[in-house]
């Protein structure tokens, strides 16, 4: 990955927190939210192609990851915070689908997005979560 892209992968990530928040709370299709994020001027200084292959993913196949991560809660699926959520869906479809991000980098841009949009403590019940799902996800690139 070059490093031009981390910026943008980040703003990416940023803004898929966002419609990802969004998507859970709202009874908008996810094709609707998309073009609002499209329409959007910090979209235009993202990664586009990585946000859109993101949020097609991650809302077609949220109870997929949802089943990744939610061994590892310590609450229900339905009691966890939205934001907190939407960044576990994020960070679990990069360990299981893009094997070129490495699980540090997954985690490192988990935690900076719930230090930014999460609670108080959030960063650290998201780090401990992160790190069991790249445990189980990437056993191979872990050892």
């Amino acid at each position: 990955m070059s490093k031009s892209l981390i910026p943008k992968r980040r703003q990416s990530r940023f803004l898929l927190t966002q419609a990802l928040y969004q998507w859970s709370l709202s009874e908008d299709l996810p094709k609707d939210i998309l073009l609002q994020f499209q329409l959007n001027p910090q979209f235009q200084k993202g990664d586009q192609a990585y946000f859109i292959e993101c949020f097609d993913a991650i809302t077609a196949q949220a109870d997929t990851l949802d089943e990744q991560f939610g061994p590892f809660l310590d609450r229900s699926l339905t009691e966890l915070d939205p934001v907190e959520k939407a960044i576990l869906r994020l960070a679990t479809y990069e360990l299981m689908y893009r094997l070129d991000i490495p699980y540090r980098v997954v985690i490192n841009e988990a935690l900076e997005l719930a230090k930014t949009f999460g609670a108080t403590d959030s960063h650290k019940y998201i780090n401990g979560v992160v790190d069991k799902v790249a445990h189980k996800l990437r056993k191979a690139e872990m050892a």
